[in-house]
């Protein structure tokens, strides 16, 4: 982890928590448990910013510098706004694609998949504030750079941002192995958002009950799943054929 990606001491958490400033998460010695401590766990609750309790060893590995207990983590990217991203999307674009990611938290798997939207001309990433991988140098090389041109939105709510997105008429399409309609079999020539799901359990069932359709890649071998950056990239890349008829 880049130290020009870290800010470390209580009050300088502190204040860059009020200020508003992106956070990706936040690091804090087990058994924090004082005035300024419970400060910055309000904070980071409030603007929806992951808490990680951790040895002191821990914060001793990310920096040699006097963390006080207190290490933030800042993306080495700026996050775009989800309102801000739709105004710009619904008034220059007829057909939006938008990629959501359901608590995906392998950092290679997103940055693969980041790397198939930029390329398939998604206009999009939306990822949930907890459960999901963080955007990092490491993500950043996985993606070859894409995360540094699509637009990533971080929100407190998958379930609440999907039903934004439907009242901007937009159909919610779900990757499951367990549907029986097959991803090509989809319409794809309409806004779209494409949901992939976790690396173990796939798309909560909360999300899929929003859906508007499920769909599945048919297999022939014997392991029952794709790699859910595999998966994405069908599923992108479909749409792209159909939109391109």
């Amino acid at each position: 982890m880049a130290k020009d990606n870290l800010i470390f001491g209580v009050r300088p958490v502190i204040e860059a928590l009020e200020t508003g400033k992106q956070i990706e998460r936040i690091y804090m010695k087990k058994g924090s448990d004082t005035p300024l401590t419970n400060r910055i766990y309000d904070l980071s609750r409030e603007h929806s910013v992951p808490v990680q309790y951790v040895p002191i060893e821990k914060l001793n590995r990310l920096t040699f510098s006097n963390h006080q207990g207190v290490i933030a983590q800042i993306p080495p990217i700026e996050y775009a706004d989800i309102n801000d991203v739709l105004v710009d999307v619904l008034e220059n674009n007829p057909l939006p694609l938008i990629v959501v990611l359901d608590s995906v938290t392998d950092i290679r798997n997103f940055g693969a998949i980041a790397r198939s939207a930029e390329c398939a001309g998604a206009d999009a990433i939306v990822v949930s504030s907890k459960n999901s991988a963080p955007v990092n140098g490491e993500a950043i090389k996985s993606s070859a750079g894409a995360l540094t041109y699509i637009p990533v939105c971080r929100v407190g709510s998958i379930r609440n941002t999907l039903k934004t997105l439907q009242q901007h008429s937009m159909q919610l399409v779900a990757a499951t192995e367990k549907s029986d309609v097959m991803y090509y079999e989809a319409s794809f020539d309409k806004p779209t958002v494409i949901i992939m799901g976790s690396e173990d359990k796939g798309i909560s069932k909360e999300v899929l009950k929003m859906c508007d359709s499920q769909v599945a890649i048919p297999l022939k071998g014997k392991i029952e799943s794709l790699n859910v950056s595999a998966a994405a990239a069908v599923l992108l890349f479909e749409c792209v054929r159909q939109r391109n008829k």
